[in-house]
């Protein structure tokens, strides 16, 4: 049993650990700081990281893979989870007590991600996504003396619950009719499976599981509210952590356990990845909560991540991969302004932005160039995301002209979105209702995040050749 290939998650969990050890010996006025000790450590193990080769190895009888993909993801975990935790330290004050379990139980959803990123069976993917979600249930509701958060907690509870319920069940229903758990041993007999109604009803109900992870259609409702009501860091982690995590468990399913049975969903995928993204957009529009705005902007953005696998091809899980990568360094450089803007007013409505152009300047540059980004405008890593999605799709419409009506789709939805991402910009530089024009203090990490998110968004957009080579090699484990 080789349980060294699980070295950058275990260095996770002893640092997890440790953090609750040295809560009990560090003053309280000091507890904060211990984010920077947890963001420095992740800093190391990402460091250790690229000592490791990616060359595929498997572990616990295959149930547990290292491989380029999964290397992939565990890097890009390990960066989502450092500026989150960065991001955290600046969220502390509001965060009455237990600052020092918010950063363990961070630490220990990064550690599910990382599982879920190697997983090869249906064992272990369910037990990373529990670890995943069952975190994000304290972590969602940690404010406890805020009623939205109590109640975005009890949503996600309730409905994180009934996604796992349907998960298990389908793994079941697939372990019945095959009796294998492992991915590459389903391979082996899917394709006499293909016509097996219990078979492909076990396989939906997973996909259902996940497409909640990723907060796609039907399984999207929980977004919204669960967004606006959560702390800050919690928002970010999900929107960014989760759903990647969602997307390389879907991507290991789909493409290397039953790919027999997934060329044979390509107009159900295309309809779940239309729906989402007009549902998505749509909902977008009327929204004054800036959190809530990017609920819906989640959504929709699963939608164009779904377009990848709908694609059926190497460019559409490549893309997949770049998106991503840029999707990270955007919405986390939004979420930074977010916690360090919206700090008193209640609702975080947009109108709390106004005049943030003159209070900050670099934070108001941040979030236009997140807004930018998200909205698909080049030169920023979201235009040649949704440029690499839509090319995809394109190179698959003469096989199935649904495609095409996916891209005109995608297209209109981009146009949607313009309006209520550039309102974002509208408030911060034209709204004439600040109320205060006071600057706002920025701590030499949360720069250093801050010029990170911008420099990503920059370098993907302009130079992207590098991070699309890389997840070519990522993807080429993946079976089509």
């Amino acid at each position: 049993m080789n349980y060294s290939l699980l070295v950058l998650e275990i260095a996770v969990v002893v640092l997890g650990l440790g953090l609750l050890l040295a809560d009990l010996w560090t003053p309280v006025e000091k507890k904060r700081n211990l984010g920077y000790v947890a963001a420095v450590g992740v800093g190391l193990i990402l460091a250790w990281s690229f000592k490791l080769s990616g060359e595929a190895q498997s572990a616990f009888h295959g149930m547990y893979l290292m491989d380029g993909l999964a290397l992939f993801f565990k890097r890009f975990f390990l960066v989502t989870a450092m500026i989150v935790l960065l991001m955290s330290v600046e969220f502390a004050d509001r965060i009455e007590a237990g600052i020092s379990e918010f950063y363990a139980l961070i630490l220990f959803a990064l550690t599910g991600m990382m599982f879920a990123a190697s997983a090869n069976d249906f064992t272990l993917l369910f037990v990373s996504v529990e670890l995943i979600t069952v975190t994000f249930y304290v972590l969602t509701s940690f404010q406890r003396s805020k009623l939205l958060s109590l109640e975005a907690g009890a949503k996600y509870l309730i409905l994180g619950a009934l996604s796992s319920a349907f998960m298990v069940y389908g793994i079941a229903l697939v372990f019945g009719t095959t009796g294998r758990m492992n991915f590459d041993q389903i391979a082996l007999v899917a394709p006499q499976l293909v016509g097996d109604k219990i078979f492909l009803m076990g396989v939906l109900l997973v996909l259902v599981g996940l497409g909640f992870k990723i907060a796609a259609f039907p399984v999207q409702m929980w977004a919204p509210d669960v967004y606006q009501g959560s702390p800050a860091p919690t928002t970010a982690f999900l929107a960014v952590g989760s759903k990647a995590a969602g997307f390389v468990l879907l991507l290991r399913v789909l493409f290397n356990a039953v790919p027999a049975v997934t060329a044979h969903w390509t107009t159900l995928l295309i309809v779940i990845s239309i729906i989402t993204i007009l549902y998505g957009n749509l909902c977008a529009i009327p929204q004054r909560n800036l959190k809530r705005l990017l609920g819906y902007s989640s959504i929709a953005n699963a939608g164009y991540l779904l377009m990848g696998v709908a694609a059926m091809s190497v460019a559409g899980q490549s893309a997949i991969l770049y998106y991503l990568g840029g999707y990270l360094f955007t919405v986390l450089g939004a979420f930074i302004v977010i916690c360090l803007v919206m700090t008193k007013v209640e609702g975080e409505d947009i109108s709390a932005l106004a005049g943030l152009n003159q209070r900050s300047p670099l934070l108001a540059t941040t979030l236009t160039l997140a807004m930018v980004s998200l909205a698909g405008i080049p030169p920023l890593a979201g235009f040649f995301g949704k440029f690499l999605l839509l090319k995809a799709v394109v190179e698959k419409g003469a096989t199935n002209p649904a495609y095409y009506w996916l891209v005109a789709v995608a297209i209109f939805g981009v146009v949607i979105s313009l309006y209520y991402y550039f309102g974002v910009v509208r408030a911060i530089y034209w709204s004439k209702d600040a109320t205060d024009l006071s600057p706002i203090p920025v701590s030499l990490p949360i720069k250093v995040a801050i010029y990170a998110c911008v420099a990503g968004m920059l370098y993907l957009g302009l130079y992207p050749n590098a991070a699309v080579n890389l997840a070519d090699k990522a993807v080429a484990v993946l079976k089509m």
